[in-house]
């Protein structure tokens, strides 16, 4: 078989395949026979239809296309294996379809042009000596006595209060029902619209203005037991329900009891309450270095961040479709099975009017995470970067051990994955060593973005304790 390569876009490689009179005139015979042996013709029993007849009832066209769609795939297969080719993905046949049936004639030469994807051939114009920044996180000490005095509120004992008013702090218990307020100029005597959901009876709320939407709470400061109160409120806007986003509203509020939290010391009985440690200092000691270490992880993978993303800028690399579909693919696969782990019906999710949509918004994520990986590859092929069988036995072990009720554990895909995980965290760990990385202020990259480092304090117990106040209504949440 006569086989002539080229090179094309995105790491595809052409096909002239030139299949020979003797293949094209042994095929076509093949299928002659097959059909006379299945084809249903009245007057003839299977496998004694003449072959004038069946040329006749079945037509030449249908025949040579039959023929061509064995020959266009045995004659694929056979060129990618005599080249060795190392193709991924289906090959593309280039050749028009109806051209090929017009051209074929049996036990004469036919030429097929096909495409297949090719590994793509990563070009790193530089990969050392890189220049970058990325944003040191520093560890804040405030964050210890932030944390103990989120768990000192939580162990808060709730004691009544007699002869006074409401204020910021206290336990209210109340029933309110919300309604639209009158715009100007609106009937004074027409009924107010009730807005749904927004009525609760014994409904406990902690008085701080930042946990409902602006005036709620403000309203209440001041009341005194069996008071009732018209509170005007204004939904933020935006706001999670775009129906009441920016609406301003009424809620008629009945204080019906009024607590205060009591709470307790901070000291070595306390530690022991909400931890293992026996005393407070070792609790601190603890919580130190959680956070500092927790910082220090930030800061590492900021400048892994960064090197990767400097990296990308001087990478060629032209990727094959196949590649990018296949990355699709397991990044919709991912997220399906993160949001049915959470209870989510997936189906519902991922109609077929949605998917094609999400594919297209996966697509650059998907190209920039290949060209990483790829990359990476490189410079660890480049450096001769290895992983010895110790380290990842000593890893697979490690997980093995943390997560011991998986019984059903495939070692040899762990390993793979571990294996791979190793040499990515070496290859990075070299490059790291081999550039220059300017650290800089938190949040000087992206102003624009938050600090997520007040968010993720995790709770000291070692369970987390469940909320003491029932949920709030939808309406009424900030």
């Amino acid at each position: 078989m006569k086989v002539t390569q080229e090179k094309l876009p995105a790491s595809q490689i052409g096909l002239e395949i030139e299949i020979t009179p003797e293949i094209t005139k042994q095929t076509y015979e093949q299928v002659i026979k097959n059909l006379a042996s299945t084809a249903n013709i009245p007057g003839f029993r299977k496998g004694k239809v003449p072959r004038p007849i069946l040329l006749q009832r079945l037509g030449t066209t249908r025949i040579k296309a039959a023929a061509l769609e064995e020959l266009i795939q045995d004659g694929i297969e056979q060129a990618v294996k005599q080249e060795a080719i190392p193709a991924i993905g289906q090959p593309q046949l280039r050749s028009s379809f109806e051209d090929l049936i017009n051209n074929y004639e049996p036990g004469k030469p036919l030429t097929i042009s096909a495409a297949v994807d090719v590994e793509p051939e990563v070009n790193l114009v530089q990969y050392t000596d890189l220049l970058f920044q990325a944003e040191e996180v520093k560890y804040d000490p405030e964050r210890v006595d932030s944390s103990l005095e989120k768990e000192r509120q939580e162990l808060a004992t709730l004691i009544p209060v007699e002869g006074r008013s409401a204020q910021i702090g206290d336990i209210a218990v109340v029933d309110f029902k919300g309604s639209f307020a009158k715009a100007e100029g609106e009937d004074e005597t027409a009924e107010l619209e009730p807005i749904p959901g927004a009525e609760a009876t014994d409904f406990q709320v902690e008085l701080q203005e930042d946990k409902f939407i602006p005036g709620f709470i403000s309203g209440i400061v001041g009341m005194n037991p069996e008071e009732t109160r018209e509170i005007a409120a204004q939904f933020p806007d935006p706001y999670a329900n775009e129906d009441l986003a920016g609406k301003a509203a009424t809620f008629t509020v009945t204080l019906k009891e009024l607590k205060e939290k009591e709470l307790p010391e901070i000291n070595d009985d306390f530690a022991q309450e909400i931890s293992d440690f026996e005393t407070l200092e070792e609790l601190r000691a603890s919580l130190v270095e959680r956070y500092q270490k927790e910082a220090d992880d930030k800061t590492k993978t900021n400048k892994q961040e960064a090197l990767l993303t400097e990296l990308l800028k001087h990478v060629e690399v032209d990727l094959p479709l196949t590649l990018v579909e296949q990355e699709v693919d397991a990044m919709l696969t991912q997220t399906a099975m993160r949001l049915s782990q959470q209870g989510l019906d997936v189906r519902k999710l991922f109609t077929q009017d949605i998917i094609p949509q999400l594919r297209e918004r996966s697509r650059t994520e998907a190209i920039e995470r290949i060209k990483r990986s790829l990359s990476l590859r490189e410079v660890g092929k480049r450096e001769s970067i290895e992983v010895t069988p110790e380290e990842i036995a000593a890893r697979v072990k490690e997980l093995l051990e943390q997560y011991p009720e998986e019984k059903e554990v495939d070692e040899d895909r762990l390993r793979s994955i571990v294996e791979n995980e190793l040499l990515t965290e070496k290859t990075i760990d070299w490059l790291l060593e081999h550039s220059s990385v300017e650290l800089v202020p938190e949040g000087s990259l992206n102003p624009s973005e938050e600090t997520e480092a007040a968010e993720s304090d995790a709770d000291v117990s070692q369970t987390e304790q469940e909320n003491s106040e029932p949920s709030t209504t939808e309406v009424t949440e900030g």
